[in-house]
């Protein structure tokens, strides 16, 4: 399947458990709870070896006859997008014909392959591969949205062989998580969720899915750790160690007793196969989640109309602030927070009467809310507490909310050069008012009225560390709007005298903004 961003390849992983193998102990070969077996045994040169404690499994064959049946295939075919494949590293402009022969439109737009319109072409096909598992006997089947989200069609294949139809009954793009009906009628195998027995780490785990098109393949590992926060804003990972790969996306994974505690869904991975990290979405929030699909459809989520960032502890320091929280990057023009009057620089402590610590915890709480419920804010502004009652809105979907962003995003063309002019340099970087000039030159957004355009960094600053480049836009420093050089090194100044180690700035890249603690020197 597809890789995301940062090193996290999105890939299935392992699963979720049987309904009929939910009991303990169900075929495997373990020693007796109660059986009196030394952890230590000496061999006879006295070298200590230790003995597998009671419960550890000989084999895992019992348990895959028993929940692999329940664990199908996926083969998706999807059109391609005819821009992403121009997206070609340095042949970004080549001048090559995107329609493969034969699937060029006739007249009337009627392609050699079918009619697609008004001269439109008939893009090519792709076919991809992930995993799922039933979850219901009539043929409802859990898998990854990113493995159905473009398909334009949808074959199961099953343990037996059989190949069967699929349709989309819902997905959601914040939990990554869809759910598939086959349309031949009949009753499956089919696995339940585990939501009562809560694994430990180091506990056994099994991922049975299909990596590479290879279907029905088990590894086996242990759980890692819990609490992975990949950048998704509404799931928790479990941190596995069982080998997975692409196409285990959507798989279950399950635990020694054949109980299913997770879904797989994605792996950290510098060459894109198993390094022995692995992802799953926890069962409590997938049985959550695939009901509310299976019941409507959609899943309806509370916003407020914000950006957030994490307020770090270098962040609070630069404020004179002990606390961690989420500060408010921008604010959407006329939604709930602006209108509420929530401000860029307030940081966020608590969403009613629930402590805030990061901006992931933010956003799960908003989520969390009724649409038109209240959200009760604890804010800091300038050094001062308030409360301030948002009413929340419904969260669009994640292809609304990047259409916003890029719609805010929108520039001219960047003008390159420029005379070369010397610029008053502050904590290690050349500043000048935001203008025409400036504004044409880095492509600045007609959104960002106000401002202080950075024109150089130096490479030993901490702003050149930080990743400060010509083009940024200060925006505020100190939580202040600013817009000369003189007001930033006034705010400077003023942290100096205040003792603090550095100076908080608001950034603006691209029309959005970000919140970057810079050292003050000297």
């Amino acid at each position: 399947m597809a890789a995301r961003k940062t090193g996290i390849v999105v890939g299935a992983v392992a699963g979720l458990g049987v309904a009929a193998a939910a009991m303990a102990g169900v075929g495997l070969r373990m020693s007796p709870a109660n059986a009196e077996q030394p952890l230590l045994q000496r061999t006879a040169n006295t070298a200590v070896m230790f003995a597998p404690p009671p419960g550890a499994p000989m084999s895992f064959a019992d348990i895959f006859d028993q929940v692999s049946p329940a664990v199908v295939s996926i083969d998706v075919t999807s059109r391609v997008d005819a821009g992403a494949l121009r997206r070609i590293p340095g042949l970004e402009n080549f001048p090559f014909d995107l329609v493969p022969r034969g699937q060029r439109p006739g007249p009337q737009g009627e392609g050699e392959q079918g009619q697609q319109g008004e001269g439109q072409p008939v893009l090519p096909r792709a076919q991809s591969s992930g995993s799922g598992f039933f979850i219901s006997p009539d043929g409802y089947v859990v898998t990854n949205n990113h493995v159905v989200e473009n398909a334009e069609k949808i074959r199961v294949t099953l343990k037996d062989g059989r190949e069967l139809d699929a349709t989309v009954i819902g997905r959601d793009e914040g939990t990554d998580l869809a759910v598939l009906k086959v349309t031949t009628p009949g009753r499956y195998p089919f696995v339940n969720f585990e939501n009562s027995a809560k694994p430990r780490v180091g506990d056994w785990v099994i991922a049975v899915g299909n990596p590479f098109g290879l279907g029905g393949t088990a590894t086996a590992g242990i759980i890692s750790s819990f609490e992975r926060d990949l950048g998704d804003s509404f799931v928790d990972y479990i941190q596995i160690d069982a080998p997975i790969n692409r196409g285990n996306s959507g798989g279950p994974t399950f635990d020694i007793y054949g109980r299913v505690i997770g879904v797989n869904t994605a792996i950290f991975s510098p060459t894109g196969g198993s390094v022995g990290i692995g992802f799953a979405i926890p069962a409590d929030v997938a049985d959550r989640i695939t009901k509310q699909l299976i019941g409507g459809g959609k899943i309806t989520r509370g916003y407020m109309g914000a950006t957030v960032q994490n307020f770090t502890t270098e962040m609070a320091e630069a404020q004179g602030l002990s606390q961690k929280g989420a500060i408010v990057a921008d604010l959407v023009p006329g939604g709930p927070a602006a209108r509420a009057g929530l401000q860029a620089g307030d940081v966020v402590l608590g969403v009613n009467s629930r402590p805030v610590t990061s901006s992931t915890e933010l956003t799960r709480q908003v989520a969390m809310a009724e649409p038109g419920g209240v959200l009760r804010l604890d804010v800091v502004r300038d050094g001062q507490r308030r409360t301030i009652d948002v009413r929340s809105g419904v969260r669009p979907s994640e292809k609304e909310l990047q259409a916003s962003i890029n719609d805010n995003d929108e520039t001219g063309p960047a003008v390159p050069g420029g005379p070369s002019v010397e610029r008053p340099v502050v904590i290690g970087m050349g500043l000048a008012p935001l203008d025409e000039a400036l504004r044409r030159r880095y492509s600045v957004p007609g959104s960002v009225a106000r401002g202080v355009v950075v024109t150089s960094v130096r490479a030993d600053s901490d702003a050149g560390e930080k990743g400060l480049r010509p083009g940024d836009v200060i925006v505020s420093a100190s939580n202040r709007a600013v817009g000369s050089a003189a007001e930033v090194s006034a705010a400077v100044d003023a942290a100096r005298r205040a003792n603090r180690p550095s100076v908080l700035l608001g950034v603006s890249r691209g029309g959005r903004t970000l919140y970057v603690p810079i050292k003050i020197a000297g």
